[in-house]
């Protein structure tokens, strides 16, 4: 076949009959233009991969883990007839690099507002969770719970902020998955190093300038139809399917002589190779009929409230057996995320509780059995919290200044409180920690050095890189 010129070539790759033209798999179509890592971990790790659960919309840490009985004391009250009347002075932000948006967190948002739910403690530590979190709970034995997290982002590009340390309108750099997957060698020739479950953030992209080689590539648990676009064309077998793809190689050979600084296209028969093996693998990943009827029930599988989210728990605890690094669950519709509860708090929260806190516990307990959780990291955060003081009548609004995120497994202490907010949840006021210090935790456990994966010509910041939460590490 006579191919006059290199866009002809590159066409015919596109739109052959593999069925990967215009492939979700978009991440692992583009090639780097700098030397990568060798894939190898800076030094010895105390995990190998991370399950990261994200609350789209922001949970309020208040009637989750960092309960606050003084809201019931002082509910109804002006925050300026309480003892804590200074919680809005801008002193209090120096430390955090806070800017106070008064319609948010000030003027409109000073009737402190009650908590919606009770709370008890839990595990050998005492900690305090509330009633929404019994499952959970039940598990605080292998949590280290952070209290005192901070963000500067008031709306929900805080989801961008959190996962890459980075204001949404600052020069985009790479989320934490796309670090990690950047990094890391790969665990597994069959499946990809970073996946996504789930509603993603706003602009739907991770490498940034590592390019999309380093997206995660976005997976439905749905064992007919896993990936869009993936699915052969014209009936094709999987015999015809590999000839095709062993004439596409061939003609890259051929090409590379004729092309030699050509890494795109390199980079884009690697995908192919990668999708056409992802064609049996995920399929066989997402396929449950083998679980046991205890699994099941550990991951409520059998409930309507909890069956969604169990499945896609339970398709992270069999990826990463297979060798994903870092998967990522995104739980929460809804251009801002269902946990954005400006209204109705108590009614959306103790939904959204049910839908995540059975299944989270039936995880975590689900890998320490089998023992994977001494080398899996299980995250669960979101983007910041919400007001102690109410928003309309029966709500609370986004709230930066501190909240709170849990970890657990990998090398993570369990049983562990760290940091705290102020008497009503309004500030973190004891070892704040910006959001990128759970990536440097991450970074740390995982062998990483972030400052050896800096790429020539892209500077970043040193918030960009955070610190490690030392006193969570065990």
């Amino acid at each position: 076949m006579k191919l006059p010129t290199d866009i002809s070539r590159r066409r015919y790759l596109l739109q052959s009959a593999l069925g990967f033209g215009s492939l979700a798999l978009g991440g692992i179509v583009a090639a780097e233009e700098h030397k990568k890592p060798t894939g190898e971990p800076h030094f010895q790790p105390k995990a190998k991969r991370v399950i990261w659960l994200f609350m789209r919309g922001g949970v309020s840490h208040m009637e989750s883990f960092d309960p606050k009985p003084a809201l019931n004391k002082f509910a109804g009250k002006s925050v300026s007839d309480t003892p804590h009347a200074n919680v809005l002075d801008p002193e209090n932000f120096k430390n955090l690099r806070v800017v106070v948006v008064d319609d948010a967190n000030g003027k409109d948002r000073k009737t402190i507002y009650p908590l919606q739910t009770g709370y008890k403690k839990y595990g050998q530590s005492g900690v305090e969770i509330s009633d929404w979190f019994p499952h959970i709970g039940s598990c605080a034995n292998d949590i280290a719970f952070i209290r005192s997290m901070w963000t500067t982002d008031n709306n929900h590009g805080a989801q961008v902020q959190f996962h890459s340390g980075r204001h949404m309108l600052d020069p985009r750099v790479p989320t934490i998955g796309a670090w990690l997957n950047y990094g890391l060698g790969s665990l597994s020739d069959n499946l990809p190093q970073f996946i996504n479950i789930g509603p993603r953030f706003f602009d739907k992209r991770d490498g940034h300038y590592l390019g999309p080689a380093y997206d995660a590539v976005n997976l439905k648990i749905n064992p007919k139809n896993p990936l869009d676009y993936a699915a052969p064309h014209g009936g094709m077998n999987s015999d015809q399917q590999r000839r095709n793809l062993n004439f596409t190689n061939q003609l890259n050979h051929l090409a590379g002589k004729q092309y030699p600084g050509d890494a795109a296209l390199q980079a884009r028969i690697k995908s192919y190779e990668l999708a056409f093996r992802m064609q049996t693998a995920v399929p066989e990943v997402l396929d449950f009929k083998n679980e046991s009827k205890e699994t099941r029930e550990l991951y409520g599988l059998d409930h309507p409230e909890t069956k969604a989210f169990g499945q896609q728990l339970l398709a992270a605890r069999r990826f990463s057996e297979r060798g994903v690094r870092f998967i990522q669950i995104m739980h929460g519709d809804g251009a801002a995320g269902a946990w954005d509860n400006h209204s109705g708090l108590r009614k959306g929260h103790a939904k959204l509780s049910k839908q995540v806190d059975l299944p989270t516990s039936g995880l975590l307990k689900d890998l320490k059995q089998r023992g994977l959780l001494d080398d899996t990291i299980v995250v669960f955060a979101t983007e910041f919290g919400r007001t102690p003081g109410s928003q309309g009548a029966d709500g609370r609004d986004h709230h930066p200044f501190g909240f709170s995120v849990w970890m657990a497994g990998g090398g993570v202490k369990g049983g562990v409180v760290h940091g705290a907010t102020d008497e009503l949840g309004f500030h973190a006021v004891e070892n704040p920690h910006y959001v990128t210090d759970v990536h440097a935790t991450i970074n740390q456990l995982m062998g990483i050095d972030p400052r050896r994966l800096e790429v020539p010509g892209y500077k970043r910041l040193d918030s960009d890189f955070g610190h490690p939460i030392e006193e969570i590490i065990a």
